[in-house]
């Protein structure tokens, strides 16, 4: 499982990198990973300091540090 959220991980740092800040909504319809899986990686980025999260507008917003 850690492989899995761990590779997750990657794949939203890589997308945050190449477009910026963005939604959860839009990184799970962009990244095709699931909903849980998008948590569970934000939470291992968000644990190693990559990633903040903000509100915007009623929507969360993650974005590398």
């Amino acid at each position: 499982m850690s492989d899995i959220i761990g590779t997750n991980a990657g794949t939203i740092w890589e997308y945050l990198d190449k477009y910026g800040p963005t939604t959860v909504a839009k990184l799970i319809r962009e990244t095709e990973v699931d909903e849980k899986s998008i948590q569970r990686s934000i939470g291992w980025l968000a644990k190693e300091d990559k990633v903040a999260v903000e509100l915007v507008n009623r929507a969360e917003t993650i974005a590398l540090k």
